[in-house]
């Protein structure tokens, strides 16, 4: 069974359908490009990957475990939502950075939300156990929350530093978003993404809203996360990027996967009709 299982995804808004019956399937550190004109159903299908939209059918599986299933009556609590959400790291194609904080809050304000979920879990989990332990008191509950609060928000900020070398924005951790260049602003977002340690770190667009010369060196960043062996799917006009980086691309049109293959068959060998007029009208980019 592959990592990630996604069969036969439909999702329509109103009366316009935009995707129809979606079959993908992404391994273990596989990098996947989806690429497409606009319009052809790209985002959506990152987006109810990523359970920002709720496909009307079809079924998910990630790690042998069902995050999703069209046929299921249950509805899940927003908890739930949550904490499948996390599976998942999104990088948005226009950074969504928060300017009130500077670099390093923005990559670790999450987490630390998180930590304060987790807070109040261990509390009552701590609580429950009072009732039947009675070497659990008052004194021992507080001090264990001390000391795991302490521990975590010492990993969080070292993986935020470690994240933000990763990116190459060391010397910027105290700047804020209106002081960095938007390439310096979308590698925030991509060690923001990473910083929940997600299963898979999703992609749309990321060099849409850069210019020219800023796009490579968010490109540089996510093939480097390729070499660290992270699993990838990535929403993409770069062809040519596409076509180096990926261990597999995607070509959707009309809300369907017209065509997929290894990026030498899809680019230099294509078969569908629909992908040929796709690639005669895009140009390739220099290789990263």
């Amino acid at each position: 069974m592959a990592y990630l299982e996604i069969e036969n995804f439909n999702k329509s808004f109103g009366d316009t359908v935009v995707l129809k019956g979606i079959d993908l399937t992404v391994e273990r550190g596989e990098v996947i490009s989806i690429i497409g004109s606009s319009g052809s159903g790209k985002t959506t299908l990152l987006r109810c990957i990523n359970f920002l939209e709720t496909p009307n059918s079809g079924k998910m599986v990630l790690d042998d475990q069902v995050l999703f299933d069209g046929n299921s009556d249950e509805k899940p609590s927003d908890n739930e939502l949550r904490q499948k959400r996390l599976n998942f790291g999104l990088v948005f194609q226009s950074f969504n950075l928060f300017p009130q904080y500077n670099v390093f809050d923005n990559v670790t304000l999450a987490p630390s939300l998180l930590l304060k979920t987790k807070l109040k879990e261990l509390k009552k989990e701590l609580k429950l156990k009072s009732k039947t332990d009675k070497s659990i008191n008052g004194k021992y509950i507080k001090e264990q929350l001390a000391l795991y609060k302490s521990e975590k928000e010492a990993e969080i900020k070292t993986d935020a530093y470690s994240l933000l070398e990763t990116v190459g924005l060391t010397d910027k951790v105290k700047s804020y978003p209106c002081e960095l260049s938007g390439g310096q602003c979308q590698r925030v977002a991509i060690a923001r993404a990473l910083a929940l340690k997600p299963k898979i770190l999703c992609f749309d667009e990321p060099t849409s809203a850069l210019d020219p010369e800023l796009t490579g060196e968010v490109l540089k960043v996510i093939k480097s996360l390729k070499g660290e062996g992270r699993t990838m799917i990535i929403v993409t006009h770069e062809m040519g990027f596409a076509k180096h980086v990926s261990d597999k691309v995607i070509f959707m049109a009309d809300g369907v996967v017209e065509e997929e293959g290894n990026p030498n068959n899809v680019f230099n060998h294509p078969k569908s009709e629909k992908l040929q007029a796709f690639l005669s009208n895009v140009s390739e980019k220099d290789e990263v």
